[in-house]
Order: C-alpha cells, then sequence, then structure tokens
C-alpha cells in the first residue's frame, strides 16, 4: 500500500512539474520569443542590403557611439562607486546608514522620464548649476554643455544605473562576514592587500554580474535620455534613433526602426550569454569550494 502511495505521489509531482513547465514555456514564447523574433523578421524584410545600409547611416553611426560612450562611463562610475558603497554599508556601521540605503535604491523606484527632467532642471539655463558651468567656461574658455549634449547623456544613464551593481555586491558582502578581514588585519595586512587577497575573491563574480546588468540597462535605457538629447545624429542613443526612424511614418524608415532594433537585440543577447557563462563558472566555483 505505501508503495501505491508513493507511486501516486510521483504522479502527482511530475504532472504538476509539466503543467509549470508547460505554463513558463508558453510565457516565454508568447511575452519574449514571438515579440523578439517578429523584430528580426521586419529588420529583414526589405532585404539584407537594406538591412546593412540602415545600419550603417550616419545617423545610426553618432547614436551608437553616444550609447557606446554612455554606456562605458556608467559602468566605470557605477562599478568603482557601487563597490565604495557596498564596502561601505557592510562593513562599517554608522548613523544615517539605512537612509543611504535606500538613497541608492532612488532609481529602481523613480520614472526615468523624472530622472531626466531633474538633470534638465538642475543644468539648463534655470537651473541652480547652470551658474556652475558658465564659470567653468568662462574661467577655461570652454564651451561645455551638460543639457542636450553628450555629457547630459551620460549622467542620465549613470543616474538610472547606479544600483545595479552595488545591490549585487551587498548580499555577498554580507554573507561573507568580516571575520577572514579581521584575521588579515590582526596579522598586519593593510587595507588594499585585504581587499586584494581575501575580499575581492569573493565578490568578483557578483562585482561581473552587476557590471553585465549594468551595462544591459545603459544599452536600452530610453526615458532619462529622451529628455536631455534632442538633437538627432549627434546626442541620440541607439533607442532614440529607433523612435525617430519608426515615428517618421514611412515604410521603409519603419523596416529600418527594427533592422536598429535588432542589433541592440543581438548586443542583448551576447550580454545574456556572458552572464549565463558567470553564473555557470560561479555556480562552479561554489561547488568546488563546498566539496572541499
Amino acid at each position: 500500500m505505501q508503495t501505491s502511495a508513493g507511486t501516486e505521489e510521483k504522479k502527482k509531482n511530475t504532472a504538476g512539474q509539466w503543467t509549470l513547465i508547460a505554463i513558463s514555456a508558453a510565457f516565454v514564447v508568447v511575452m519574449l520569443v514571438l515579440p523578439l523574433a517578429s523584430v528580426l523578421m521586419n529588420a529583414l524584410k526589405e532585404g539584407w542590403d537594406f538591412y546593412i545600409k540602415a545600419l550603417f547611416t550616419s545617423k545610426v553611426r553618432s547614436a551608437f557611439r553616444v550609447t557606446m560612450i554612455a554606456t562605458a562611463f556608467s559602468v566605470a562610475v557605477n562599478t568603482f562607486f557601487g563597490l565604495a558603497a557596498a564596502w561601505l554599508l557592510t562593513k562599517f556601521s554608522f548613523r544615517g546608514k539605512q537612509v543611504l540605503s535606500t538613497v541608492i535604491d532612488i532609481p529602481f523606484s523613480i520614472s526615468p522620464v523624472i530622472a531626466g527632467l531633474a538633470f534638465l532642471m538642475t543644468f539648463g539655463r534655470l537651473g541652480w548649476a547652470s551658474h556652475w558651468v558658465d564659470a567653468f567656461n568662462a574661467y577655461f574658455g570652454t564651451n561645455v554643455k551638460i543639457v542636450f549634449a553628450v555629457p547630459g547623456v551620460v549622467l542620465a544613464t549613470i543616474f538610472v544605473t547606479f544600483p545595479f551593481v552595488s545591490r549585487e555586491l551587498i548580499p555577498v558582502l554580507n554573507a561573507e562576514g568580516k571575520d577572514e578581514e579581521e584575521a588579515a588585519a590582526l596579522m598586519g595586512a593593510g587595507g588594499w592587500k585585504i581587499f586584494r587577497s581575501v575580499t575581492f575573491p569573493h565578490i568578483r563574480w557578483a562585482l561581473l554580474y552587476g557590471v553585465i546588468l549594468c551595462t544591459a540597462r545603459a544599452l536600452g535605457e530610453f526615458g532619462a535620455v529622451n529628455a536631455l538629447a534632442k538633437t538627432r545624429g549627434q546626442t541620440f542613443t541607439l533607442p532614440l534613433e529607433i523612435d525617430a526612424l519608426y515615428l517618421s511614418g514611412s515604410a521603409k524608415s519603419i523596416t529600418a526602426s527594427f533592422a536598429v532594433s535588432s542589433l541592440l537585440v543581438i548586443m542583448a543577447v551576447a550580454v545574456l550569454i556572458v552572464k549565463n557563462v558567470l553564473e555557470y563558472r560561479a555556480q562552479r566555483q561554489r561547488n568546488t569550494e563546498n566539496e572541499g
């Protein structure tokens, strides 16, 4: 009787498992695979020659360049400050720690459009920081612009991608604790050596994972940069160029928008492949450490 009951329970679990697999697969196909496949099919609607030409127009090349600049600066700045913030929040106790932790998450909860408008009101012609920019230009004889220029796009992208690195590192640093670092300090190791030899080996996969998420978010940012980039061919990023092509209205410009969209899809898939490789290697390292 017990064997029969066990077999019946196993059948129920198997049926439930296959039901969940079917629901998940159907959701992924309908919500992700079919829309992305539609983008690729529409991108090639006019043939390969049109597709290649659409990717190499001067405006698309400019948008690609601005996107890469904004992404590179965002990843560099957020890696440094994300690491510093995570280290501060997990290794030190101070008044206002919870407030700082909450402030870091603001880009997750606030609309990117509002972030763009905030920078517009800060560095725009009537913004409180515009006097500083004018004074800088007057002193150095430069013509630096923040709003409606590439620096504004970079600032907006940094804002919306700020939490990704720190939020990947904080749980890992909390789980790691302080014992090994305190032991290294008692043995006379300096701060940099402790970080390089003790802390970094534990957080390197989380750090890389955060960098990848930050990169993916920066590549696709639209709302915040839309408020600060108004010149097509100069300050537009790829998402803004796609929007401009699609709103042009002609059949060929719409097909060109899908061609440029496919470029972002390919870049996103490449980022996801790297992310999965890192996850696999991190899991394999954890398994090796547990077995050791």
